[in-house]
């Protein structure tokens, strides 16, 4: 099956705009409590452990459901470097915050 021009361009766009990869690509920072000290620490949406600024102990928070657990573009989509720490620190969540 040979695909058309508007198919490969469709790919593209989506990538370019993937609702789905948007806190990855543009992380914005949310606020989360340390279940350690309860002291507020900012973690970007990308990141999946900080350290705390109060007590340095490791928080780990699970990240929400993304594209990265479905979509086959994934990987090229965000690039590799960024997937493979992604999905490195999701492997190793001891502690879902």
């Amino acid at each position: 099956m040979q695909l058309g021009i508007n198919y490969i361009d469709r790919r593209l766009s989506m990538k370019e705009s993937c609702p789905g990869s948007r806190e990855i690509t543009s992380p914005s920072p949310e606020i989360i409590k340390c279940p350690f000290c309860t002291s507020n620490n900012e973690i970007w949406t990308d990141e999946t452990e900080i350290k705390c600024t109060s007590c340095k102990k490791l928080i780990n928070r699970a990240m929400k459901t993304t594209c990265l657990d479905w979509c086959p573009s994934a990987k090229e989509c965000i690039g590799v470097e960024k997937f493979e720490r992604i999905m490195n620190s999701r492997a190793f969540d001891p502690l879902n915050i």
